[in-house]
């Protein structure tokens, strides 16, 4: 439930259908569909999140199982974010100054930050700091980055 971002009672479309909110005004620049939630990329650099928000995967915060039927802001973030990549059960998400941001269920230290914990609100990964992250992607149980030098 939840997936589509349609609110309550919606759960199959048969085809492509814009979604009922209109992310704060802005036009959507990039998408990204993990397992059981999804992320959308505003003109304005705010990120917005709906579906299954178990172990702090939709960025708000909760602890609890929460199901994101509309899509949401992510207000945790003071940064204009230019690329999100949405995993198992994790996201990812790049700052205009190159900085990678990772929140969601940190299994097998796919968040980058040293530790197995969740992170129920974004969180940036220090390993990256005074490097230019340009590229992510967040998989089933593994996060990728490539920085501007190529590595």
């Amino acid at each position: 439930p939840g997936l589509l971002g349609h609110g309550e009672g919606v759960t199959r479309l048969n085809m492509p259908t814009r979604l009922p909110c209109p992310l704060g005004g802005e036009r959507a620049v990039a998408v990204s569909a993990g397992a059981a939630h999804n992320l959308a990329l505003a003109a304005d650099g705010a990120v917005w999140s709906w579906g299954e928000g178990a172990f702090g995967t939709l960025g708000h915060g909760n602890t609890q199982l929460q199901l994101q039927l509309l899509p949401k802001k992510i207000e945790a973030f003071a940064e204009r974010i230019v690329a999100v990549s949405a995993g198992g059960q994790h996201s990812l998400a790049i700052t205009a100054d190159g900085a990678i941001w990772s929140w969601g269920w940190g299994a097998f230290g796919k968040l980058g930050h040293g530790d197995q914990q969740f992170q129920l609100l974004p969180k940036k990964i220090e390993a990256f700091v005074g490097r230019r992250v340009i590229a992510v992607s967040a998989g089933l149980n593994h996060s990728l980055a490539i920085t501007a030098a190529g590595a």
